[in-house]
């Protein structure tokens, strides 16, 4: 009696010449396998229509019932709903509502900083320190103080980028004079060559930067990584690949470990760069009354959170992260990191709706029209809504949204732009 395709099958398995987690080269290599899975498919009915996704959707099939869903959302927490009474009512309720999705509100700790160093420069002076944002984190920043300070001043907080570079964080605006290789070409395409926090402290801006959760110093590492040693300034450019690719296959898993915990990964990023502001606030140097804030990219949604949720920042720059959420879902959802996603809050609110929070206070929002992270669409009804919000609050002039026709960048022209815009802000005539 010839051996059933079903027994050959499993002798293939039990012998070790089918490696099921090879792919598919060893599936098509497998004759058994196939001929049971025709078997299979011959005695089973076709499989119901469904509707035809658009082609390279995210989620293929799965796209248009997510669609269908996320039209449903109205927003009922936007300026723009009718819902609220006033301005002050809508942003107190939305604040709050987006405060219930991270899910992260510590105990309250005084920033208790400490200085670790200090350089003196011709035109200014950098610090590096330590101080508390929640009675579980002592985060590491940089502080840049521009040198003959006579009377409190401005200040930036500026918010760093993603960029897949997980091993530096706030050096990712700051130029060193000698900077790692990696940064380096990091600066040169991300930022023109022109680290922001350096240049805006020439500017005369106090300017602080930290490290995101999961970045520079707050990077996951692990035992394997001990041998190469503490300072990143001695890593190899491959060992800075490797590391990035180690903590980018962490992303998933730090998010669904804070979902356990019961919280969210932004809740946290959002919550230290608040902190930061508490922090900043304490310094002699600054005018609190004159705190701006900006950042590219991951740094554009950092914003996007700290301007709309704290009432201290008197003028805040989105740059490269801004879009209606909905037209994202199609195609532009697999190139975002998970930091960028907050369980829950789209049900209230979209992201145009929570950094208008902030109006009537100043906001600038630079886009870039070849960026492959957004829908053109969605970029553009994006800033359609962050002015009819600022319309109906009496503020139209209070905000300003360009576009510049390049990829997904905050060059020098595009900082130059914003930068004079600040100086508008945050400047006394």
């Amino acid at each position: 009696m010839q051996p059933s395709p079903r027994r050959e099958f499993l002798k293939a398995i039990g012998t070790g010449s089918l490696a099921l987690t090879g792919g598919m080269s060893a599936i098509g290599n497998a004759g058994p396998f196939v001929a049971a899975q025709k078997v299979a498919a011959a005695e089973m009915p076709a499989d119901l229509p469904v509707e035809q996704a658009p082609a390279n959707a995210d989620l293929g099939s799965l796209y248009p019932v997510v669609r269908g869903l996320a039209e449903k959302v109205p927003y009922p927490y936007s300026f723009l709903s009718g819902r609220f009474a006033s301005l002050a009512e809508q942003q107190a309720a939305g604040r709050e509502k987006v405060l219930e999705a991270f899910g992260y509100r510590p105990a309250a700790v005084a920033p208790n900083a400490e200085v670790v160093s200090r350089q003196e420069f011709p035109e200014f002076t950098r610090e590096k320190i330590l101080f508390s944002t929640s009675p579980q984190f002592r985060v590491p920043a940089y502080v840049h103080i521009p040198r003959g300070l006579k009377e409190r001043g401005p200040a930036i907080v500026d918010l760093h980028s993603h960029g897949g570079m997980f091993l530096f964080g706030k050096e990712k605006v700051i130029d060193f004079g000698t900077n790692h290789l990696t940064m380096k070409t990091y600066h040169e395409r991300n930022y023109g060559g022109r680290p922001t926090t350096t240049e805006l402290v020439k500017r005369g801006y106090v300017v602080i930067t930290i490290d995101a959760f999961m970045f520079g110093e707050r990077r996951a590492r692990f035992a394997e990584d001990q041998e190469l040693g503490s300072n990143r300034g001695d890593y190899s450019p491959a060992t800075v690949d490797l590391l990035n690719r180690k903590c980018r296959s962490k992303e998933s898993t730090l998010a669904k470990s804070l979902i356990y915990a019961g919280i969210c990964w932004p809740g946290i990023i959002t919550w230290d760069d608040m902190r930061t502001v508490d922090y900043l606030v304490t310094r002699p140097e600054v005018d609190p009354a004159r705190i701006g804030c900006l950042g590219v990219s991951l740094g554009g949604w950092r914003t996007i959170f700290l301007a709309g949720l704290d009432e201290r920042i008197a003028a805040a720059c989105v740059v490269g992260f801004m879009s209606t959420v909905q037209p994202m879902i199609e195609r532009h959802i697999n190139t975002h990191s998970f930091a960028h996603f907050v369980p829950g809050l789209h049900q209230y609110l979209d992201l145009p709706d929570v950094v208008a929070l902030r109006a009537p206070r100043p906001l600038l929002v630079q886009q870039c029209r070849q960026d492959g992270l957004f829908p053109v669409q969605g970029m553009e009804d994006s800033v359609t809504k962050i002015a009819a919000i600022y319309e109906r609050a009496g503020a139209k002039e209070k905000f300003a949204g360009q576009f510049y026709d390049v990829p997904h960048q905050f060059n020098v022209a595009m900082q130059d732009d914003a930068f004079s815009w600040l100086d508008r802000q945050l400047k006394p005539t």
